[in-house]
């Protein structure tokens, strides 16, 4: 049962449909969700789908997307980005954080979307050449803009190697000061493990070139580094964390850092085996992504899409220990939690959003999972804030 924007009731239809003066609308034979949860993306990058050929290294397609982008107007970003928006939610999802290298087109691309945007400002210093603190008061004060205007924001300081320890460390007391969330990329390539735990590497000689400070190098995991530089908070969301050693996961569970898996991501760069079990076993908090379209692979003749469902049914091929309810909750729930929407996104709840979704399902309750799991192509419908997204067809009401 849903008023404006929240659910106000959830239960048997033999309960609430005593209410008689309420609209009432039969779905069909479908299956109703809570909306999903897509905890990382980069929504102005969609429309860079096939350009970019899996790399041999993983600095490759870093110089590689750098290029791309330089070629770009801030007219193909809002484009791409809004592509990107239309087709999450055709696919399900209603809530999104949402990585922003272009912020200049935000005002405009988030009015256009039903979508519930998170909109984490990307922060990159290499050489020093902006001062730490410019960056940041640049970011912070579109933050405030955005808020001011009501559109949920935090900062997003890139890499640990693409941005210096003072740029993390101011970061880190500003998001702490202001209650803001902070995401950031760590420890997704082999190339960046190897960097900060050992001082060499491609990644370690290419950023010496390219004029970085490489004296924080040598010391420690990317992971702890971040610790080092204060920024393993509750706050934070650390993105794909690929490569962790055992004190690393004994450290993002103790500072309760949750870690968004984006697996066609990590299939399109051919990473190690991605350390879920481990991460889980300590009480780390994982919800899913899909990334962006730049690093999905995309077959000769064949269009890609983003979509939480593709991610899903991927994390079950490549996890098949894993329950489908576990990797729906990494969906829906731990994105929730990550994102400070805990008991509002990401689930069907008194005083939860109006987020939902509908998928054709014909089957028995218990074979719902492992349906909504392997679900393909666009929902039947989608409700975001209380109003349908996607409108459901064949709806009758009674």
């Amino acid at each position: 049962m849903v008023e404006g924007v929240r659910v106000v009731s959830v239960g048997h239809w033999r309960d609430l449909r005593r209410d008689g003066s309420r609209q009432v609308l039969d779905l069909g034979e479908v299956a109703v969700l809570p909306g999903l949860v897509n905890a990382h993306c980069h929504l102005d990058y969609t429309n860079m789908a096939g350009e970019l050929p899996p790399p041999r290294l993983f600095t490759d397609w870093l110089k590689l997307i750098t290029t791309t982008k330089a070629g770009w107007t801030q007219a193909d970003y809002a484009k791409s980005w809004l592509a990107g928006a239309q087709m999450l939610v055709r696919t399900g999802t209603t809530t999104v954080a949402d990585i922003e290298a272009v912020p200049e087109v935000l005002p405009d691309v988030l009015k256009a979307t039903p979508l519930r945007v998170l909109s984490f400002l990307e922060m990159i210093g290499i050489t020093g050449r902006r001062s730490p603190e410019t960056i940041l008061n640049e970011a912070a004060s579109r933050v405030e803009l955005l808020r001011a205007a009501r559109f949920p924001a935090g900062l997003s300081p890139h890499a640990p190697y693409t941005t210096l320890p003072e740029l993390l460390r101011r970061s880190a007391q500003m998001a702490r000061r202001r209650r803001w969330r902070v995401v950031t990329h760590v420890a997704e390539s082999a190339l960046e493990f190897e960097m900060f735990a050992h001082g060499r590497g491609e990644m370690f000689s290419w950023l010496k070139r390219s004029g970085r400070d490489m004296s924080d190098c040598g010391m420690r995991s990317p992971v702890q580094h971040l610790e080092h530089c204060g920024l393993l908070r509750r706050n934070l969301l650390a993105i794909h964390a690929n490569y962790l050693g055992e004190e690393d996961v004994v450290l993002l569970a103790k500072r309760r850092v949750s870690v968004a898996h984006c697996p066609r991501s990590h299939l399109y760069f051919r990473h190690g085996p991605f350390p879920l079990q481990r991460l889980l076993e300590a009480g780390v908090n994982v919800c899913l992504g899909t990334d962006s379209l730049a690093t999905v692979l995309k077959p000769r003749g064949q269009s890609v899409e983003l979509s939480l469902f593709e991610e899903m049914r991927l994390m079950g091929e490549r996890q098949p220990w894993l329950r489908p309810a576990q990797i729906l909750e990494m969906a829906t729930l731990n994105g929730a939690r990550a994102l400070g929407l805990g008991g509002r996104a990401g689930e069907l709840s008194p005083r939860s959003f109006a987020d939902l979704l509908a998928i054709p399902f014909e089957g028995r309750r218990g074979d719902l999972m492992e349906a909504a799991v392997h679900h393909r192509g666009p929902v039947s419908a989608n409700l975001i804030r209380g109003r349908w997204a996607v409108p459901p067809g064949g709806t009758k009401e009674r």
